[in-house]
């Protein structure tokens, strides 16, 4: 068995416990009927640009943040940004920009599958279902309630009285309120007037819309590194697609298998930064910015190697939105002890529900220039897009030598993303404000390599939309260009890092 088998196997079958220990979540949501539970594990798990998360706590919409936790009755709202939502079973959701969507159920049965019931209030929603005997899912719109069939990939966009609903892969068989069951296809587009309450049309194809592209990129990242992360076909290894493509394991000071972030080094530490969450029922829960930085927060445990540094360890039970963060703090004799830390006190009226923690400054990876991406140390994949430069130890280990590492990029985005009708790119490049990328970079998707010649970009005009799908390298990579080390944009902290005496942390 090789190194990477063996930790997939120790996780998942970890993982396997979490079905008996899952109440540790709870919520005040209605008092559900016999037989079915509230606790879920739905996560926000990508956010980019303007997204705010209503978690029905009572307060409205706050900023949304990677890795917040989503419960029964949550509402989820994009300005100029996007979002995506990823449940159990590696199903997911993503939003456009200007889109509002609601979650009206989110239950888990008798049976152990789980019931999700996703509201599209406005603008435009991606769903992508994978394949499951006993989950069920429907999607809401005006007074539809369609469900969805496992495996299934549909894109639903609401404009004024129509919905337009997309079978990207799958077959869909909508229940009519005159009995008939209207068949609709993969390819196939079926059109619902929300005010006349007729038969949907269906056509014969699908239009390309501006968002197509980051939606199959994201899909491909899950359906590939998901194949890679699973175990033995176990629907409990939520969150190792993102373990699997922003770090690696190894078996460390004799303590068996543990995982460690890319462009981390011994100073790094995972409880620096992070936020407290407030969920009503539930308490604090703690939220980790990283890409990566859901399933080790809630299982398993961290413990720290002399010389290498922080890393995480499977196995123990599953914590939803009842974990807390292991603090060293120094003990007699000059040594190191372990506290836990959570605030105790539910926030009072005027008080945010979300509380930032800087134990150091942030350090985030990004770009260094229009052209360039610079990975930076203890950035531990922070600011890295997922699945945008293939294999991240190379670069990871050009950082620890040198500091830094710089990758030539260039991004393709939907042409309606740049205000006041403006071109998104000048030379296959996202414009610039103050030295900093506009809203290209932010909802775009970024490419290793060189910008493919004009001619075979016409992707992203707003006639042709979706032209390079596919092209997750885009133009040929001309590989890593290290610079010589230099200071990050936020500067490393002068603390000194986790104490060498060794330790663990659990939540």
């Amino acid at each position: 068995m090789t190194k990477h088998s063996a930790f997939v196997a120790s996780a998942a079958a970890s993982l396997l416990f979490f079905a008996a220990t899952l109440p540790a979540q709870t919520t005040d949501s209605a008092t559900p009927s016999a037989g079915v539970s509230k606790v879920r594990i739905v996560r926000l798990s990508e956010v980019k640009g303007q997204v705010q998360l209503d978690r029905n706590n009572g307060r409205g919409f706050e900023p949304g943040i990677a890795n917040l936790p989503i419960v029964e009755n949550s509402k989820l709202k994009t300005g100029e940004g996007v979002a995506e939502v990823e449940f159990e079973d590696n199903s997911s959701l993503r939003i456009a920009p200007d889109s509002i969507v609601e979650f009206p159920q989110l239950e888990r049965m008798a049976t152990g599958g789980t019931a999700s019931t996703v509201h599209l209030v406005q603008g435009m929603a991606y769903v992508s279902l994978v394949k499951s005997n006993n989950n069920q899912f429907n999607l809401m719109f005006g007074d539809q309630n369609l469900p969805l069939p496992a495996p299934s990939h549909i894109r639903l966009q609401l404009s004024g009285t129509e919905a337009r609903l997309a079978v990207l892969d799958g077959n869909l068989h909508i229940a009519q309120s005159s009995g008939v069951t209207l068949d609709v296809p993969k390819k196939r587009t079926a059109t619902f007037d929300l005010l006349e309450h007729q038969q949907p049309t269906v056509a014969k194809d699908i239009l390309p819309e501006a968002y197509d592209e980051w939606d199959h990129t994201a899909v491909d990242y899950h359906s590939r590194v998901a194949n890679v992360s699973s175990f033995n076909g176990s629907p409990y290894s939520y969150g190792m697609n993102d373990m699997s493509y922003y770090g690696s394991f190894a078996d460390s000071c004799g303590m068996g298998m543990m995982w460690r972030p890319y462009f981390a080094s011994a100073a790094w530490d995972p409880y620096a930064n992070g936020a407290w969450a407030y969920y009503q029922g539930a308490g604090y829960s703690w939220v980790s910015p990283y890409p990566w930085g859901w399933m080790p927060y809630h299982t398993g445990s961290w413990a720290f190697c002399p010389g290498t540094g922080w890393g995480w360890m499977p196995g123990g039970n599953w914590n939803g939105l009842n974990n807390f963060a292991m603090i060293p703090q120094p003990g007699a004799g000059g040594g190191t002890t372990l506290h836990p830390i959570q605030p105790i006190r539910p926030p009072g009226k005027g008080e945010p529900t979300m509380l930032a923690v800087n134990g150091k400054p942030v350090v985030r990876s990004g770009l260094a220039k229009s052209d360039s991406f610079e990975f930076r140390k203890d950035s531990a994949g922070l600011g890295v897009p997922r699945d945008a430069f293939g294999k991240l130890e190379k670069y990871s280990s050009h950082v620890q030598a040198h500091g830094t590492a710089n990758e030539h990029v260039y991004f393709s985005a939907p042409a309606n993303t740049m205000p006041g009708g403006q071109q998104p790119m000048r030379g296959g490049q996202p414009n610039m404000r103050a030295g900093q990328p506009t809203s290209t970079a932010v909802m775009g998707t970024m490419h290793r390599g060189s910008p493919p010649p004009p001619s075979s970009m016409g992707g992203f005009s707003a006639g042709n939309p979706g032209g390079n799908m596919g092209q997750r390298g885009g133009g040929p990579s001309q590989g890593p260009v290290m610079n010589a080390p230099s200071a990050p944009s936020t500067p490393h902290a002068s603390s000194p890092g986790p104490s060498s005496s060794g330790g663990a942390r659990s939540h």
